[in-house]
């Protein structure tokens, strides 16, 4: 039982952090300088992690809870 719950734990944890880092990856492409005002670069960088942070967390949700679903699906089934 406990086993089952570390590996979901480290599951959750390799998980936000693959999507974050792709997350990064995928902002890198957008230009951001345009939208900001000068001379903010420390908010900027800030806005920017925590853009990434949000974003990254949210898809990684989706995917564990759909991960989830999908091996619940099986109780749906029983007869």
């Amino acid at each position: 039982m406990f086993v089952n719950l570390g590996q979901q734990a480290m599951l959750g944890i390799l998980s936000h952090l693959f999507f974050i880092a792709v997350t990064w990856w995928a902002l890198q492409a957008l230009n951001f300088e345009k939208l900001l005002r000068p001379n903010k670069v420390m908010q900027a960088r800030l806005l920017y992690i925590l853009l990434t942070v949000t974003i990254g967390s949210t898809a990684s949700n989706f995917f564990l809870d759909y991960l989830s679903w999908s091996l619940n699906m099986p109780f749906f089934i029983q007869r």
